[in-house]
Formats: C-alpha cells, sequence, structure tokens
C-alpha cells in the first residue's frame, strides 16, 4: 500500500472524539461577526464623543504677588477638553496661489535629481506650513507689538550662542504656527514659549545646540528647565511634529544661488557675495518683527526683498514670480527697505566659524529701534498703532550680553 492510501486510510479512522470538536470550529466565524458588530458600535459612539475623554494641556500662569525668587511661575497642567479653537482664518489669508505651480521650474538641471519634482515638492511644503498674522485675536492680552519684542530679543539670543540664521526663522515659524492652535494664552507665558521655539530649533538646525540649561539662564530665571522640557512636549503635540518648513531664509538662499548660478555640479556650494546675503537678510530679519509680514508667503517676502537690491528679472528667473505676485509685498515692504538701508553691512567674526559661514550665522542690531522708526513713518496709514518698544507687561530680561 502507498503512503498516500495509508494516510488516507488512517484519517478515515480517526477516533469520533476528533471529528466532534468541528462544530465548534465552525462557530467561530460567528464569534467573530459578533466582535466586528460590537467594535463597529464602539467606533459609532466614540465618533459621536460619547467614550473616551479627550485631554489637552492648557498653560496657567501663577505667580503670586507674594511669591518671588527662585519660583518659577509657569505652572503647565492637564484639564478635559471642552472645545478646540476652530476659527477660521481664510477669510483673512491673502495669500496668491495661481503661481503655485510654475511650469517649467527655475531651478537648472540638477544631476541628482529632477528639478522640475524638486521644485514642486518645495511650493506643497510652502503651502503646506501655513501662517496667520491675526492669531491675536485668539489671545484677548496679547498685542503685536509683544510678538515684535519677543522675536527681537530671539534674535539677540541666536547672536550670543552663535546660532543659525536658519535656527532662527524655524524658531519664528514654530512659535507664529504654535499660537494659531491655542486660545487665550497670557503674556506672562511668551517668554517661555519664544525660547522653547529656539530650543527646538536649535536640536533640529544646530550641530553643537546649547544646552536647555543655557536657555533657561537666558530668560534671568523667568523659566525653569523643567518649564521648557514641558512647554517643548505641548508644542510638538500642536504642531504634530510638523517641523521642516521653507523658512525666508532659505528661500533667499535659493534665489541668490539660483541667480548666481554657472556651474550645475557646483549647486550646493554658495555661488554669491556674502556681503549681499547679509544686506537682504537684515532686511527680512526687520520685516519679520512686524506681525503684518505673515499676510505674506516667505517666498513672496524673499522675493519682494530681493526685488529691492536687483530688479523684477533677476526675482522672475530665479522665483518665478512675475511682479503681479509680487507688487503688494514689495510696496509694503518700501518703508523697512529706507529703514534698513541706513544700517551699514558688516560681516562679524565669530569663533569657531570658518570664513566662508559668517554670513549664515544671525546677528542682532537695534531692531526695535528701526521698527519704531519705520511705524512712525507710516502713522498715518495705521492709525492707533502702538509702539514696539512699550512691554505692556511683557517679560523682558537683561541684554545677553550684559550677563556674566
Amino acid at each position: 500500500m502507498s503512503r498516500r492510501s495509508s494516510r488516507l486510510q488512517a484519517k478515515q479512522q480517526q477516533p469520533l472524539s476528533c471529528q466532534e470538536e468541528s462544530p465548534q470550529e465552525l462557530q467561530a466565524p460567528e464569534h467573530l461577526q459578533t466582535r466586528k458588530r460590537r467594535t463597529a458600535e464602539e467606533i459609532k459612539k466614540r465618533e459621536d464623543g460619547k467614550i473616551a475623554k479627550k485631554h489637552q494641556y492648557e498653560i496657567k500662569s501663577c505667580w503670586p504677588p507674594t511669591i518671588t525668587g527662585g519660583i518659577s511661575p509657569c505652572i503647565i497642567i492637564e484639564t478635559p477638553h471642552k472645545e478646540s479653537v476652530t476659527t477660521d482664518f481664510s477669510q483673512f489669508k491673502k495669500y496668491r496661489f495661481r503661481n503655485l505651480f510654475i511650469n517649467p521650474s527655475p531651478l537648472p538641471e540638477l544631476n541628482w535629481g529632477n528639478s522640475k519634482d524638486v521644485w514642486l515638492n518645495i511650493l506643497k511644503k510652502e503651502n503646506r506650513y501655513a501662517h496667520c498674522k491675526h492669531f491675536t485675536s485668539l489671545h484677548s492680552s496679547l498685542q503685536p507689538h509683544m510678538r515684535s519684542i519677543l522675536l527681537d530679543w530671539l534674535l539677540e539670543v541666536c547672536e550670543v550662542y552663535a546660532l543659525h540664521r536658519e535656527t532662527f526663522y524655524l524658531a519664528q515659524d514654530f512659535f507664529d504656527r504654535f499660537m494659531l492652535t491655542q486660545k487665550n494664552i497670557n503674556k506672562s507665558m511668551l517668554q517661555l514659549i519664544g525660547i522653547t521655539s529656539l530650543f527646538i530649533a536649535s536640536k533640529l538646525e544646530e550641530i553643537y545646540a546649547p544646552k536647555i540649561q543655557e536657555f533657561a539662564y537666558v530668560t534671568d530665571g523667568a523659566c525653569s528647565e523643567d518649564d521648557i522640557v514641558r512647554m517643548e512636549l505641548i508644542m510638538l503635540k500642536a504642531l504634530k511634529w510638523e517641523l521642516c518648513p521653507v523658512t525666508i531664509v532659505s528661500w533667499l538662499n535659493l534665489y541668490l544661488q539660483v541667480d548666481a548660478l554657472k556651474d550645475v555640479p557646483k549647486v550646493l556650494l554658495p555661488q554669491y557675495s556674502q556681503e549681499k546675503f547679509i544686506q537682504i537678510a537684515q532686511l527680512l530679519d526687520l520685516c519679520i518683527l512686524d506681525v503684518n509680514s505673515l499676510d505674506f508667503q516667505y517666498r513672496t517676502l524673499a522675493a519682494a526683498a530681493l526685488c529691492h537690491y536687483t530688479s523684477i528679472e533677476v526675482v522672475k528667473k530665479a522665483s518665478g514670480l512675475d511682479w503681479d505676485s509680487i507688487s503688494e509685498c514689495v510696496e509694503w515692504m518700501v518703508p523697512f527697505v529706507s529703514v534698513a538701508k541706513k544700517i551699514p553691512v558688516k560681516l562679524k567674526n565669530f569663533k569657531k566659524v570658518a570664513v566662508e559661514e559668517r554670513h549664515n550665522i544671525q546677528t542682532h542690531t537695534n531692531y526695535l529701534d528701526m521698527l519704531e522708526e519705520v511705524n512712525s513713518g507710516v502713522a498715518s496709514t495705521a492709525p492707533g498703532q502702538l509702539s514696539p518698544v512699550s512691554t505692556g507687561g511683557i517679560i523682558t530680561p537683561p541684554k545677553s550680553t550684559e550677563k556674566k
């Protein structure tokens, strides 16, 4: 008898106890269907908001008048979620998207990728990371000039620690987008949010980022290390870990590189002069302190600044944007240009920074005084605008250069 016949006969002669188990196996699909129906019901209830309480982190400022010294004023607690901020800012946005997908790409032919695909990916990212100046309407105790003071202080901190320009503009983007996700933030919390934004940005951009103790130190005791760590977690969750925007200074680098590029294999190496880059970068530093700059996309701001120092032909070649796309931003930037051109361009030397990298280190100048001069020049068109040098209760520590 063959092996196959033997196995068949043995299977037919199996004991009855083994065959009695088969009905239980047939009932398994029905049991699984019951579980599926129960799971579907749970999902439906969860969608209706009847299952699983949601929580969110809220920030409260608790600083009794009697408490002074080393006790931190920042207390972060977890409270039941009531309702999320759903304010629609679409009516305020003035972005121009008609030139979003420009064909052909202003980028040259690349030997490491398709220039058209690279360009479209950059533009899609620009559209993904949206910002809006009207976040102040979500916070009753905040006014636009408080943002100017905070960003000016972050510029100073960047210069003290020789941080890159990209680091500052990442922090600026994190701060502006985070404030859109919150509601009724107290003005005493702005410094904590600002220094945490810079802390996150430095860990992303810097090779040797300053320690968290140094970030807490420059706040002059206003924020502790634990406060920064807790706020970091809150911000990352609020931003949904979307931490890779195309910043204004990134667009400026790209435009200058495309305009000056002659050798395609060296596309990743700077082809423009450091003085020209710093001159335009100082203008953008001044512009970003004004909350009205958030009316425009980052690439539009960089293109408008480049237009003031070159020509519309250069801008069109480097960015693909025509005059209609940047004219509004160019006109808005006129008073800033007139003030910025009074400041001489100066390359600063930094320890442990190569000469060819000096222009990438963020510098600071009297930006608040310059912004006040800009606002005084346009006071007739913007009545009632607050002076940016008025602190209005925001915690402002001594200058970092004055610390021991």
